[in-house]
């Protein structure tokens, strides 16, 4: 058994080391490292940052994997960010109690759907219960990722994204919004959702919906890409153009690079007078 300590990004920017482990495998993934950073910012007018955070490398004993969970609670909505932690903190009680066990009899797309979307089940119930027993409205939208070397796992509720960045920017998720489901019926174009005052209503979020439906996405960890989570703040009002030139992964080459990098992309957005919290992880693999 092998047992490391591994830094990792929370609400607020606060950097800790926690350890995680898997006892035994069955069989040993192929070889893939990988580099990690977050970076977060309560933005210019909120008055709290209701994004939470979080990212781990794993060391298992069937090799590396990354798991990140980024949630953005509820704008409008009192005590967002217990929400958004109360998430965040739920995922990764499952990375610790149940990955182990996944290690040991391997790890399907089945197995990862029925826990998250368990997760995600549970949850809704426990902060819908919270919120009329305080006399409070809160909710928050979910995006985790576990990328191990040969595959990732997503689940995604609301407008959070994950992102794949190689030799272009591809995004990953598809958003649970009003506008987005516009797109869809051909009754906006892209041009006309990027400025349309209901971009930000949500169809569903973990919390404020009588039931969540969530959308999961898996596919092929490619050698040499960034994988990116972020919030719908940190890409209002950058193209994915600059996304690009910032983050794909020839400039993202160690952590210190890397945070500067997601830092320019957030002060752009700040300097575009962005007005939500805005939180962006990135997992670099090589």
């Amino acid at each position: 058994m092998r047992v490391t300590l591994y830094m990792h990004a929370k609400k607020g920017g606060v950097v800790e080391f926690s350890y995680q482990f898997c006892r035994t495998s069955y069989r040993t993934l192929k070889s893939m490292n990988f580099i990690v950073q977050a970076s977060t910012d309560r933005g210019n007018t909120k008055e709290k940052n209701q994004d939470s955070l979080s990212v781990k490398v794993v060391n298992t004993s069937i090799g590396k994997m990354v798991f990140a969970v980024l949630c953005d609670g509820m704008g409008g909505l009192e005590k967002g960010e217990v929400a958004s932690a109360t998430i965040v903190n739920a995922y990764n009680k499952w990375l610790i109690n149940e990955l182990p066990l996944l290690c040991n009899t391997g790890i399907s797309d089945g197995d990862i759907r029925r826990a998250w979307v368990g997760i995600a089940d549970e949850y809704n119930e426990k902060i819908k219960s919270y919120g009329k027993s305080h006399g409070v409205s809160l909710g928050t939208t979910l995006t985790a990722m576990l990328i191990t070397s040969n595959r990732y796992y997503i689940i995604n509720i609301g407008d959070t994204r994950a992102y794949e960045i190689d030799k272009e920017v591809t995004i990953l998720t598809r958003d649970q919004t009003l506008v987005a489901r516009e797109i869809d019926h051909g009754r906006l174009t892209k041009e006309e959702a990027a400025v349309d005052s209901r971009r930000n209503v949500l169809l569903q979020c973990i919390g404020a919906s009588d039931r969540i439906y969530p959308d999961m996405f898996f596919g092929v960890t490619k050698k040499d890409t960034v994988y990116m989570l972020c919030s719908d703040g940190f890409r209002h009002e950058i193209s994915q153009e600059e996304i690009y030139a910032y983050m794909q992964p020839s400039q993202m080459s160690d952590p210190n690079r890397m945070k500067a990098n997601m830092d320019m992309l957030i002060q752009l957005n700040k300097d575009r007078l962005e007005r939500d919290n805005i939180s962006v992880i990135a997992v670099r693999t090589y």
